[in-house]
C-alpha cells in the first residue's frame, strides 16, 4: 500500500477550526473567517468538507461562516494541524486504510490535548482499518509524489526532538514500510523560524511525478534565500524536474520573520487554494502555481492570520484520498 499523491481525486477533506485564543492572541476571531473562507471555497467548488469544530460554540461561530455545503464535525481536538495530527490515507487499488504515528507537539513544543487521539478518532469514522507505527512523523514533515519518491527535510526528520535513536536509514526503511515511500530526496532546513522544524510543505511540493516545485527568493532581503538555494541544489543532484514559485519575500510580525510560504497551498479535486500574505508578490505566487496545475482552478485566500497560529491551510487540512489509486 502507497501513499497517494495530493493531486489524486479525494472523496473528502478535513479542515480544523480555530478555537483557541491562546493560540490566536487577539486574532482568533479573523483565524477563524480565513479557515472558513478556505472551507467554503473548497466546498463550493464541488468537493466534500468535513469542517472539525471543538464544541457548541465553535459550531455555532463555524456555521455562520459557512455555506451549507460544508458539513461540521464535533470533535476533541487540540491544534487545528490536522496535516500533522490527522489519518495518513494509504491505498492500494480499492482498499484503503490509515497509517498513525506517534506526536510529541512537534518536538515538545505544542502538546494539547486531543491532538495524539484525534487521528485514529477520524480514521475510524471513516470506516479505515488504522495501525499506529512506533516512532514520530508529521504529515507536513513529508510530500510525496504517488510513486514511492518523497521529499523532507534533514531539520525535521533527523532531528533528535523527534526519533533520536533512529538513523538515516533507519527512517527511510520506516518510511518505505509504513507508506510504501521508498526512495527520499533529502533537504537540508526548513524556513526560518518554522515551529515544527522545517516542515517540507512550506518548502517543496511535488506537483507531478518527478517534478518538484521549490521558491526562489524575492529581493535582497529575503531572509529564506540561502534556504532555497540550498534545496534546489540538493534537487538538482538528486535529478528530480524543478519548477519555480516565487516566495512572498520579508514577512514580520513586530521585529519576528514569519515562516510565509505560498508552498503551503492545499491541493484539492477541483481547486487550488494558495495562502497569501498581503505580500506585493501575492499575485505572482498565485499565478506561479496556477500554471502548475492548469487542469484545476486556483485562488489565493488570506492567511496571515492563519500564519499567525503557526501553519497555513495544507497544514489546517487532511484528505481522504477517493479509491482506486495503485
Amino acid at each position: 500500500m502507497r501513499l497517494p499523491p495530493e493531486w489524486h481525486p479525494q472523496e473528502w477533506l478535513w479542515i480544523g477550526f480555530p478555537h483557541d485564543a491562546d493560540e490566536w492572541p487577539g486574532i482568533l476571531p479573523r483565524a477563524q473567517e480565513q479557515i472558513a473562507a478556505f472551507a467554503n471555497a473548497v466546498a463550493e467548488s464541488g468537493q466534500a468538507v468535513r469542517l472539525l469544530v471543538r464544541d457548541a460554540a465553535n459550531e455555532m461561530r463555524a456555521r455562520a461562516l459557512t455555506s451549507a455545503a460544508v458539513s461540521l464535525d464535533r470533535r476533541h481536538y487540540g491544534d487545528i494541524w490536522l496535516r500533522d495530527t490527522g489519518p495518513l490515507v494509504v491505498a492500494d487499488g480499492s482498499v484503503r486504510a490509515a497509517r498513525r504515528f506517534g506526536f510529541n507537539g512537534w518536538g515538545g513544543k505544542f502538546e494539547m490535548d486531543g491532538d495524539q487521539t484525534i487521528g485514529a478518532e477520524l480514521a475510524a469514522g471513516a470506516g479505515l482499518e488504522v495501525t499506529t507505527a512506533d516512532w514520530i512523523l508529521e504529515g507536513g514533515a513529508i510530500d510525496g509524489d504517488g510513486t514511492g519518491l518523497v521529499a523532507t527535510t534533514e531539520q525535521c526528520l533527523l532531528n533528535p526532538n523527534r526519533n533520536p535513536r533512529l538513523t538515516r536509514r533507519e527512517i527511510e526503511a520506516r518510511l518505505a514500510a509504513d507508506l510504501g515511500l521508498d526512495r527520499v530526496l533529502w533537504l537540508g532546513n526548513g524556513l526560518i523560524n518554522d515551529h515544527t522544524d522545517g516542515h517540507v510543505d512550506n518548502l517543496a511540493r511535488f506537483i507531478a511525478p518527478g517534478v518538484v516545485a521549490l521558491p526562489a527568493a524575492t529581493g535582497a532581503d529575503d531572509p529564506n534565500a540561502a534556504v532555497y538555494d540550498d534545496a534546489r541544489a540538493r534537487a538538482e543532484a538528486f535529478g528530480v524536474s524543478l519548477r519555480t514559485v516565487p516566495s512572498p519575500g520579508r514577512i514580520t510580525s513586530g521585529d519576528r520573520i514569519e515562516p510565509a510560504s505560498y508552498m503551503n497551498f492545499a491541493v484539492t479535486t477541483h481547486l487550488v487554494v494558495v495562502p497569501t500574505f498581503g505580500s506585493p508578490h501575492d499575485d505572482d505566487g498565485v499565478a506561479a502555481i496556477a500554471a502548475l496545475f492548469p487542469g484545476r482552478a486556483t485562488i489565493g485566500l488570506p492567511a496571515d492570520a492563519v500564519l499567525a497560529g503557526g501553519g497555513g491551510f495544507h497544514c489546517a487540512s487532511q484528505q481522504m484520498p477517493a479509491a482506486g489509486f495503485s
